[in-house]
């Protein structure tokens, strides 16, 4: 099993910034991709980016630009950096892996709200 705890959510301003990390524990040898995904307020949940086990990335539109999804594998940690925030990037970002038995695993997520 995989555990996944995220941390850096906050209020900010907009156009101001904000890094998202995500912390696993577990079974990090069986991980083959990882997500940030994230829930507006009373809207569904979608995907913001994903980076696989080569490094290839992903980007939802709306981000493209402004965020940027990295890991560092001897943290066992991955990031989202976030620039130029909106007051529609304000939502529940939480994190997830697929592992190569094609589980998923999540984390509770952190709270990003951009308000001036």
């Amino acid at each position: 099993q995989v555990q996944l705890v995220e941390s850096g959510g906050g209020l900010v301003q907009p156009g101001g910034s904000l890094r998202l990390s995500c912390a696993g524990s577990g079974s990090i040898f069986s991980i083959v991709a990882r997500g940030w995904y994230r829930q507006p307020p009373g809207k569904q949940r979608e995907l913001v980016a994903t980076i696989t086990r080569t490094g290839d990335t992903i980007y939802a539109d709306s981000v493209k630009g402004r965020f940027t999804i990295s890991r560092d594998s001897a943290k066992n940690t991955f990031y989202l950096q976030m620039n130029s925030l909106k007051p529609e990037d304000t939502a529940l970002y939480s994190c997830e892996c697929v592992t190569i038995t094609g589980e998923h695993y999540w984390g509770k997520g952190t709270l990003v709200t951009v308000s001036s």
